[in-house]
């Protein structure tokens, strides 16, 4: 069973544990200390839990917290960054159910935004189906690694 659970301003070491194992491949192997989430500092975390308008939420797996998916204000809607979950409960569905448990805390909200790895195939597979489109490459972060953007927009009836 999956759900979600809010993070509190006490929680960013905890958040921060689970972000590193969940990122740390993809830092390995593309080494983007700037923008890859497993090179946050504390401070950054503890920064995300203290403002008012962001969210972050544990995923959790049978009880277990394995996982991390945090929110924030754009325009016209909200932006998953960063959604992750630690390496060995990847691939099994839980990600999946997270996106659709926190599109469903949101009921209001009727575009969601994020952003991923165009090289990184399997990732937006992921999003595309579960509804996002691409919105092309955002940026280049650096030579062979490509941000592209990802949107969905909602319908009165979730998705």
């Amino acid at each position: 069973m999956v759900r979600l659970e809010r993070a509190g301003p006490g929680d960013a070491a905890a958040l921060l544990k689970i972000q590193r194992q969940a990122f740390a491949a993809l830092l390995e192997k593309y080494q983007d200390y700037d923008t890859n989430p497993a090179a946050e500092s504390l401070e950054w975390m503890q920064w995300r839990l203290d403002n008012p308008e962001r969210d972050c939420w544990f995923i959790l797996a049978n009880g277990k917290r394995v996982g991390l998916v945090c929110t924030k204000p754009v325009e016209n809607g909200r932006s998953i960054s960063p959604i992750g979950l630690v390496p060995e409960f990847q691939g099994q569905g839980i990600g999946r159910e997270a996106v659709i448990l926190l599109e469903a805390e949101y009921p209001n909200i009727r575009r969601w935004e994020l952003g991923t790895i165009l090289q990184e195939a399997t990732l937006c597979r992921f999003y595309e189906s579960l509804g996002y489109r691409s919105l092309g490459i955002w940026r280049q972060l650096k030579p062979g690694m490509d941000l592209v953007g990802y949107e969905k927009r909602m319908t009165e009836k979730g998705g």
